[in-house]
């Protein structure tokens, strides 16, 4: 593929448009803002580069990679049990009604697209009674013939992009400290890609107490901006 229209492609995926509806979710954000754990740009800052480091960067991320392995090689079993590892990963009801939520839209998409080169991860996508978010992108993305490296990219660039997003929202915090985030956990994002992309299955991590806490408590959470 032309490495422009991989780009394009790229670009499209990670983008804010993706119609998944990720901005109505925060993740336990909300929650964190709510007990005081977050309170303004530098504990903004904490719990998401927390987070990108020792969750998502740990977990999800060398999920997304070995999916997209997967989505290469054809196997659909493989993508099935990462599938099922995953739903079975999200600690509170909300997160895997999220995951779920977006992995339905995703599937979606991928008819809507009208692209015949995804007619295989329509077909696989569609044999699945419940789809992870990670196991629809990655199946896109590889087929789209996206560098594995660059998809961890901006995989995690999007997760953080929405993290921010919801700061601004909840905490509140004004535009220039958004970019300031954003730019701080712009420059974690490249190593944290290699790291997952290198780390073996035996390594997965995503154990992460205070965000499981957050996300169980904010289901009962009086007030709300967000579905999680």
């Amino acid at each position: 593929m032309n490495p422009n229209l991989q780009l394009a492609r790229l670009l499209q995926l990670a983008s804010p448009a993706l119609p998944v509806g990720a901005y109505t979710y925060s993740q336990g954000l909300e929650w964190a803002v709510e007990s005081g754990v977050i309170r303004d740009e530098a504990t903004a800052g904490c719990w998401i580069s927390d987070l990108l480091t020792h969750g998502i960067g740990r977990y999800e991320a060398p999920l997304v990679s070995a999916l997209m392995a997967a989505w290469l090689a054809g196997s659909t079993s493989e993508i099935v049990r990462l599938n099922a590892e995953f739903l079975a990963s999200r600690e509170s009801a909300e997160l895997r009604a999220e995951t779920a939520q977006m992995g339905f839209s995703l599937a979606r998409l991928v008819r809507d697209l009208r692209d015949p080169a995804l007619s295989g991860v329509e077909s696989t996508l569609g044999g699945m009674p419940e789809i992870g978010f990670p196991t629809g992108w990655s199946g896109i993305a590889a087929v789209w013939g996206i560098n594995p490296e660059d998809a961890l990219v901006a995989y995690l660039w999007s997760w953080a992009e929405n993290q921010v997003m919801a700061a601004l929202k909840a905490v509140p915090l004004g535009q220039a400290a958004g970019q300031r985030l954003l730019a701080e956990l712009g420059g974690k994002i490249p190593s944290v890609a290699v790291d997952a992309k290198n780390r073996p299955e035996n390594e997965w991590s995503n154990f992460t107490p205070a965000f499981a806490i957050a996300c169980a408590r904010h289901e009962t959470q009086y007030s709300r901006l967000f579905r999680s």
